[in-house]
């Protein structure tokens, strides 16, 4: 995806495309309600990001549209200097990761799916972490 497309400043690039996650996820796509290419501020050294969005009840006029309820995974922006390099640990072990982790999501039992999770990749000198936070 063109980062002229999408209003990326020129020095910032998204290491990985729509086909990426695709070629990733295979079925469990159809799981994914959002997938959003970030374009706001700098997120410091988070490149991925995936969200379980629960189907909170609705309570006041408050709660999560049952089309919401699924996965939203995140790219964040790198330097396009590093876009190349970072693509690659990605592809290597980021994706891997996060589809291993959504079919766990799918398999979870009904307590982990009614609450909400967040899982993020930081990429900090080369060397990826990944961390769940409920």
């Amino acid at each position: 995806m063109s980062a002229r497309n999408r209003r990326l400043p020129r020095h910032r690039a998204w290491p990985l495309t729509t086909t990426d996650i695709d070629e990733c996820l295979g079925p469990s796509m159809t799981r994914v309600t959002d997938l959003r290419f970030l374009t706001g501020h700098d997120s410091e050294t988070i490149v991925l990001g995936a969200e379980w969005i629960a189907p909170i009840p609705r309570n006041h006029g408050r709660g999560t549209h049952p089309d919401m309820v699924g996965f939203r995974i995140d790219i964040h922006p790198v330097e396009a200097a590093e876009r190349a390099a970072t693509r690659a640990v990605l592809r290597a072990q980021a994706l891997p990761q996060l589809h291993e982790w959504i079919t766990q999501a799918i398999a979870a039992n009904e307590t982990w799916r009614l609450t909400p999770h967040q899982h993020y990749w930081r990429l900090t000198n080369g060397h990826l972490t990944h961390r769940d936070d409920a």
